[in-house]
Parts: C-alpha cells; sequence; structure tokens
C-alpha cells in the first residue's frame, strides 16, 4: 500500500513539468484560434484590442468576398493539381535517386554525392531558372510549377541515408532469390521505408501548397492560377486602414477588414494541410531522425 501510495503522488519536477508543456501549448494554439475566431468576426470586433477567445456577432462576410473571385474553384483544383503531381515527382526522382546512391557498391558514388551536394549548396538563381523555363517552352504552364523543383537534393540524401539503415541481409537474400534491383525497391526497400517517403512527401506537399512566386512569375493565363497567387489578389484589394473597409470592385463600404480576410483566406488556404498532416505526423519524427543519422 504504501509504494502503490508513492506512486501515485506527483513530485514537484512532474508537476512544473505538466504545467511548462500546458502553458507552451495555449502559447502555440492561441494564435491559431484566434485566426479561426477573426475570421468570422465582425469589423467592430477585430479593430478592438485585446484576446478574442468569442466572437460576439458571427458572420461570414470575409468568406463570402473570398468566394467572390469568381477564379477561386479554378485556383483551388489548379493548386491541388500542382500539389499531386509535384509531389509524386519530388517522390519518384527521390527514391530513383536515392537507392543506387545508398549501395555502397555503385561506381563512383562518392563522386556522384559530392557534385549533388555542390548543386544543393550553389544555385544560379532567378534569372537562369527563368530563362531555363523560357527556353524549354513551359512559360505558362502547369508543369513549370513542378518540374524545377521535382529535384531536391536535401531529400535524396535524407532518404538515402535512412535507406544505409535497412538490413543489407534482407536484399542479399532476396538477390540470391533472383530479385532484381526494382523489385527490391518496391517490394522490400519502400515498404520498410515508410517514415522517410510520407516524411519527404509532406515536405513536398506542403512546399508545392503554400508556394507562390514561381507561380506569379511563369503563370499568365487566369485559368491557370494557384491558389495562393489568389490569395496575394485578394489582400491587395483590401484597404489596410483601421476603419470600414471599401473592398475594391464592389464600390461600398462593408464591415470588411483588412485582417478579416488575412484571417479567412489563411483558414481557406491552410485547410487541406491540416486536415492531411495529423495522418503523417506518426512517420514524421522517425523519418527525419533516422534519415539524418546516417552518414
Amino acid at each position: 500500500m504504501m509504494k502503490t501510495e508513492a506512486k501515485g503522488k506527483i513530485t514537484l519536477f512532474e508537476f512544473l513539468n505538466m504545467t511548462g508543456i500546458f502553458l507552451f501549448s495555449i502559447a502555440v494554439l492561441y494564435p491559431f484560434w484566434n485566426t479561426f475566431i477573426l475570421s468570422f468576426s465582425d469589423a467592430e470586433q477585430a479593430s478592438n484590442l485585446g484576446m478574442n477567445l468569442w466572437p460576439e456577432n458571427w458572420t461570414t462576410i470575409a468568406y463570402e468576398y473570398i468566394f467572390t473571385f469568381s477564379n477561386v474553384g479554378i485556383a483551388y483544383l489548379n493548386t491541388i493539381w500542382r500539389t499531386v503531381i509535384g509531389t509524386l515527382l519530388i517522390l519518384l526522382i527521390t527514391i530513383l535517386a536515392a537507392y543506387p546512391l545508398s549501395r555502397r557498391d555503385l561506381p563512383y558514388r562518392n563522386t556522384i554525392t559530392i557534385i549533388f551536394l555542390i548543386a544543393m549548396f550553389f544555385s544560379g538563381g532567378i534569372i537562369p531558372d527563368y530563362l531555363l523555363v523560357r527556353n524549354l517552352g513551359l512559360l505558362d504552364s502547369r508543369w513549370a510549377l513542378v518540374l524545377p523543383s521535382a529535384v531536391n537534393v536535401f531529400n535524396i540524401i535524407i532518404m538515402r541515408n535512412y535507406f544505409m539503415t535497412l538490413d543489407k541481409g534482407i536484399e542479399e537474400s532476396a538477390i540470391m532469390d533472383g530479385a532484381s534491383y526494382f523489385t527490391i525497391l518496391r517490394k522490400i526497400i519502400l515498404p520498410l521505408s515508410k517514415p522517410v517517403v510520407v516524411t519527404i512527401a509532406l515536405w513536398a506537399a506542403v512546399f508545392h501548397w503554400n508556394e507562390w512566386f514561381h507561380a506569379m512569375v511563369y503563370i499568365q493565363d487566369d485559368t491557370k492560377e494557384v491558389l495562393q497567387t489568389l490569395v496575394r489578389d485578394m489582400l491587395i484589394n483590401v484597404s489596410p486602414t483601421a476603419e470600414a473597409a471599401q473592398v475594391s470592385g464592389t464600390g461600398q463600404n462593408t464591415d470588411l477588414l483588412l485582417s478579416n480576410v488575412r484571417a479567412a483566406t489563411v483558414m481557406v488556404s491552410i485547410g487541406p494541410i491540416i486536415l492531411v498532416y495529423p495522418f503523417a505526423q506518426k512517420y514524421f519524427i522517425k523519418g527525419i531522425m533516422i534519415g539524418s543519422l546516417k552518414g
């Protein structure tokens, strides 16, 4: 009984530890909750100082303004297309590059790795990238948003290091049984490498979903516009003053502030990523840790 009671007590360190974690969680969650509340608040409450934990008057005017843009649905579909195709391309090229580099019997393996590392640390810059895309005939094409970023050396190194942690005995047994390298990669290596594959897929998806600069530079056709550039246009068309703002194109004053539109666009744009992240989180830390330790 004495031991049971002792186990039920909370030490001072555990109490302080739980308190610190609780306060840290509040500090992390409050900005997101405040953004959510602000997106459903009116201009009067949005302009008030202080903590907004619950809006007095719920309103969807910020979301109504966002969806008054005629090409919001098209921009969403373009962003989904870019995210899916771009993520698949990054995964395909990363896997096909990382697996040979993980084999110590690959000829000139160290030289190839050094070339990859040089490309990771040094790049031509924006102007050479634009000239390359133009010369390839990819301007104003959706492929300009996914092909230039398909090779990511950092992802290749992470996945290569993860592949090197796997037991080589399984691979050698498969070779003795007559399995080809592609069969080994598809049926043995990839099923054992789910954490790092999901981690890199998550990185790639977040990058393509949030990236807007290349879309602004390479795309001129409105039917190929992605969500992030459309969000930028929305924010530009709203007056940043703290008074009742006049929304560009409507010709009338509304109870809409720049802060309302910002909050609503954040909620609209991050929705799919928030839905995907919980399913990938359990693989995320394991994929990073193992992939970054093995040299």
